[in-house]
């Protein structure tokens, strides 16, 4: 099973009408049918010490690019992505990943993975409905969470996976991606499903290698 791919002729509204409906179903239970699952994908770029924001950013600004989002959403969720995947270089250990899934088509949740399992205080500080205090401001990367949650507009969260290469104990923090029809989606992890059809890439955008995955 191939990636869904991105089809220009495709509606938007209609892309994003059948990621709705994707997402209301994962919510319900995740009990989806076997042409709904077929509708997530996921893209996995490997992201390397040193370099892992401006690789992480190249990935997201084409994703979204090619589905015409509009520029300034698309610096938006370069500066979210260039944040986190600092964040992993600073405070993680490697191997990180971006994983970015497709809903119906529609690039719309983002995580960025280290291989560091302990949240910490990371999901009160995405908590959007929490008081912003004078400790998030102060503690250690506490202000970049911040802004993290504020220009997902609160779309945002933070929780235990593993890795997808070596399927290892790790940590994502994940946020929404802005689409063309404005939708912006909070998805609960999606890696079990993503892995039924994944786009691995091992190096830069040129060197795809795609790889089928049974759930």
């Amino acid at each position: 099973m191939r990636p869904t791919p991105y089809d220009p002729a495709s509606p938007t509204g209609d892309r994003a009408n059948r990621s709705a409906i994707l997402l209301q179903g994962l919510a319900a239970g995740g009990a989806l049918s076997g042409d709904a699952r077929a509708d997530v994908s996921m893209l996995v770029a490997i992201l390397y010490p040193g370099s892992a924001p401006r690789q992480a950013c190249a990935v997201v600004r084409q994703a979204l690019q090619e589905c015409g989002v509009l520029d300034g959403d698309v610096t938006d969720a370069e500066i979210i992505v260039a944040e986190l995947a600092a964040n992993c270089e600073r405070h993680a250990r490697p191997p990180y990943e971006l994983r970015l899934f497709n809903l119906a088509g529609v690039p719309t949740w983002c995580e960025v993975v280290d291989s560091d399992p302990d949240l910490g205080w990371i999901p009160a500080v995405l908590d959007h409905s929490r008081p912003q205090t004078a400790l998030d401001l102060f503690a250690e990367n506490g202000r970049g969470l911040i802004l993290v949650r504020e220009l997902s507009q609160g779309h945002c969260r933070a929780y235990v996976t593993t890795t997808f290469i070596a399927n290892t104990p790790a940590k994502a923090i994940a946020f929404a991606l802005p689409t063309l029809a404005g939708t912006r989606l909070t998805c609960p992890p999606l890696l079990h499903l993503g892995r039924r059809s994944a786009r691995l890439l091992l190096t830069d955008l040129s060197a795809a290698v795609e790889h089928d995955r049974d759930g």
